[in-house]
């Protein structure tokens, strides 16, 4: 059942679309824009080749579709969150959800599933999209090309993909429904929190869930656009501007009527990577250093041991209120 008191707004309100085929100094200052406002936006005409995108959908579909002892053998041994359902990380989490979680430079364990090549095609093919968003936001900031693409791009960086499935309700898993209708109409798929990375790119099928908090603390809905990408700011990219890009808070809730897919790709860097606000970012808005400099290790290994909703950040601030 979804908890809080926050207050919906209209579909989509104030959420930019940010067509990619315009001149490229216009594209880098709408994402500098809409890093800064909201830390959210959806880009078309983003080049991704279609044919890429509909067979790593149909691939997906055709997986979760299979027996729940058939998923649970995509699990093998020595990785233990390749495939789960409910629980979100190790911590009590959970979430009308299942999904299948990938480490995008591990091509043996993707070579284990029997889509591996349309994981892969659609991991590159996102991968360089990250990369082209990132080099646009660094010259919207000044900031030389490839400041924040040169930490994706590494061959020991620590992104991952994730594909998330959210089942209708009388969907079963081993004989148990994921929700019971009489109980609530809408429920919470994953819950509030912000991702950690520095970048995330999303795309989802035609049903909608996804919602992000806006800096009135309310939350917008997000329409699904099977043709575009959402794009979020993560936790570093907004200790490495100094707090001037906002990692959003967001969610998915779920309705129970009809079964949503979505693939998230998160751009992070090498695990011991040095995170902090850029010298520029600090100069440039005349302000004080907000965050200490610490590892992608290190923040990761925070971020994973507290619940989702945490306000992680914090705990980095150089002066706390």
């Amino acid at each position: 059942m979804v908890k809080g008191s926050q207050k919906i707004v209209a579909v989509d309100q104030n959420i930019p679309i940010i067509d990619m085929s315009q001149e490229r100094s216009r594209v880098s200052m709408q994402i500098v824009k809409a890093c800064e406002t909201l830390g959210f936006f959806k880009v078309v005409n983003h080049g991704v080749d279609q044919t890429i995108i509909s067979r790593m959908e149909q691939e997906s579909i055709n997986f979760f579709a299979k027996p729940a002892h058939e998923k649970k053998s995509a699990r093998p041994v020595n990785q233990p969150f390749q495939y789960g359902f409910r629980d979100i990380g190790l911590n009590g989490d959970t979430g009308e959800v299942e999904y299948l979680l990938l480490h995008t430079n591990d091509p043996a364990f993707r070579s284990q599933l029997s889509f591996s090549s349309a994981v892969n095609c659609y991991i590159e093919a996102v991968k360089q999209l990250a990369r082209e968003i990132l080099d646009l936001t660094a010259e919207g900031l000044r900031v030389p090309s490839h400041t924040f693409s040169r930490l994706i791009s590494s061959v020991d960086s620590d992104s991952v993909l994730r594909v998330n499935h959210y089942p209708p309700s009388d969907q079963f898993f081993g004989g148990a429904t994921l929700s019971d209708k009489s109980v609530s109409l809408t429920r919470v798929g994953f819950g509030e929190h912000t991702d950690p990375q520095i970048l995330t790119v999303l795309r989802s099928n035609d049903v909608g869930g996804l919602q992000v908090s806006n800096s009135d603390g309310m939350w917008v809905p997000v329409s699904p656009d099977p043709s575009a990408f959402c794009v979020n700011v993560g936790d570093l990219l907004q200790v490495m501007t100094n707090g001037r890009f906002i990692s959003v808070r967001h969610r998915a809730l779920t309705s129970g009527e009809e079964s949503r897919l979505s693939t998230a790709y998160f751009a992070g860097p090498p695990l011991q990577t040095k995170i902090g606000p850029l010298p520029a970012m600090v100069t440039m808005m005349n302000q004080p250093r907000l965050y200490q400099t610490f590892t992608w290790g290190e923040y990761k290994k925070l971020a994973y041991s507290l619940r989702l909703e945490d306000s992680r950040l914090d705990m980095f601030r150089t002066c706390k209120d």
